[in-house]
């Protein structure tokens, strides 16, 4: 679906909850300053016995109001909401929560909720027993009823020795999805519920010796984002995780760690069968050494003395395994593409040979020449279906966009697929 431009310069609302975690608030407005994007924070009276209002105007370059009562003649209350093209909340504690359920506006930032029309995202914060009671999730699923984003919590750490659900995700990661919601409308709804998805992501590692492997410089970020924007659209998503760049984990997701592509293709092949869509965006490694050394390998003492050959054997196939060994039942798979032109074709002929290799429903290729979105926060190329005729494929462009934004459209179509099979 298209939305606004990623590139606008936006009003957002930086609304903040009384919890411990409201300290992860200050990195989440620098997030988005940083970006280029004119911010206001609206802490409820609670919030400011964590972090002061001072700290928040340093950061935002704008003043600090948490009452309904203070700058009565510009309507604050109102304009705030009114002017904002984005809300986004964190934390928000169970007591939030209920409050913006009930419709309350007692605080500047209650207000500010009931009078913005623009996407609203809160990103709960609270102690697990809090996340799993009834009267929580009753004011959750209200709020997602009425059009609310409320992202998954993340699990870990609490207050105190306590562990489990109801951890404030990353800022990072809060940045990420409240700037998805406002750069692509619908790229959050909770459409994936009952949906089970299996990504793969990062790069592959092929072990020369104990210190040494071959690999490429696939960071995962892509294929977290798929499985991080599926989890908050409800889906149930494992997530199987070769190299990556030291990514947290998304929030709501189950993590495998592998290294080698043997050990990604037993996850793969093992939980594929239970799964409804599969993404294949891990890079997977072509080739590996036909022996891996037991002890490093020494360089020789004499100049050019040293081994000048190695003996490769080629990795197996898993996209093509996974399409191939799949029943009728079986899942959606969409594959990847990182290609660059050569002197015989460009990228898109190389993923249209590609697509009819692997047989796969879809197939995200990605322009990687000179080294292009390795590790970036964006993206862009295009998304090829099966097709009949001399074309022998549907391609879209995928536009350029944050890597959310480009899992987001990946993730419509697959389920699209999933729901016509």
């Amino acid at each position: 679906m298209p939305g606004r431009d990623p590139r606008a310069r936006l009003n957002i609302v930086v609304g903040v909850a009384g919890g411990i975690a409201a300290y992860k608030a200050c990195h989440l407005v620098r997030f988005l300053t940083e970006r280029g994007h004119r911010v206001r924070v609206a802490p409820t009276p609670a919030a400011l016995n964590f972090v002061g209002a001072a700290t928040f105007e340093a950061l935002s370059g704008n003043p600090v109001s948490s009452g309904v009562f203070e700058a009565v003649d510009e309507v604050r209350h109102v304009r705030i909401g009114q002017e904002a093209d984005l809300v986004v909340v964190a934390p928000a504690t169970a007591d939030l929560l209920a409050r913006a359920a009930a419709g309350r506006a007692d605080d500047l930032l209650t207000a500010t909720l009931l009078t913005a029309t623009c996407p609203v995202v809160l990103a709960p914060a609270m102690h697990a027993e809090m996340w799993a009671h009834p009267a929580t999730r009753d004011n959750v699923a209200t709020l997602r009823r009425r059009g609310t984003i409320v992202l998954e919590p993340a699990v870990g750490r609490l207050t105190g020795a306590d562990s489990g659900p109801g951890r404030l995700p990353e800022p990072a990661q809060i940045g990420a999805m409240a700037l998805l919601a406002a750069e692509r409308p619908g790229a959050l709804a909770r459409d994936l519920a009952g949906t089970r998805v299996l990504v793969s992501a990062g790069g592959t590692r092929e072990a020369l010796d104990p210190v040494r492997f071959l690999g490429n410089h696939s960071s995962g970020r892509q294929g977290f984002a798929i499985a991080e924007v599926a989890a908050h659209r409800g889906a149930e998503v494992t997530l199987v995780a070769g190299a990556v760049d030291a990514l947290p984990d998304p929030p709501g997701v189950r993590r495998v760690d592998v290294v080698s592509a043997a050990e990604l293709r037993a996850e793969m092949t093992s939980r594929a069968p239970a799964a409804d869509i599969v993404v294949m965006a891990a890079a997977v490694a072509d080739y590996r050494p036909a022996r891996a050394a037991e002890a490093k390998l020494k360089k020789a003492a004499g100049a050019g003395e040293g081994p000048t050959t190695l003996e490769l054997v080629e990795n197996p196939d898993i996209l093509a395994e996974l399409v191939r060994t799949r029943g009728a039942a079986g899942p959606v798979i969409v594959g990847f593409a990182a290609e660059t032109g050569d002197a015989e074709a460009g990228p898109l002929a190389h993923a249209r040979a590609k697509l009819a290799r692997k047989g796969c429903d879809l197939l995200m290729c990605n322009d990687v020449s000179g080294g292009a979105t390795f590790g970036a926060e964006d993206n862009a190329g295009w998304l090829l279906a099966p097709a009949a005729g001399e074309a022998g494929a549907e391609v879209t462009e995928v536009p350029r966009g944050s890597k959310h934004a480009v899992a987001a459209a990946i993730l419509d179509r697959a389920a699209a697929a999933a729901a016509a099979r």
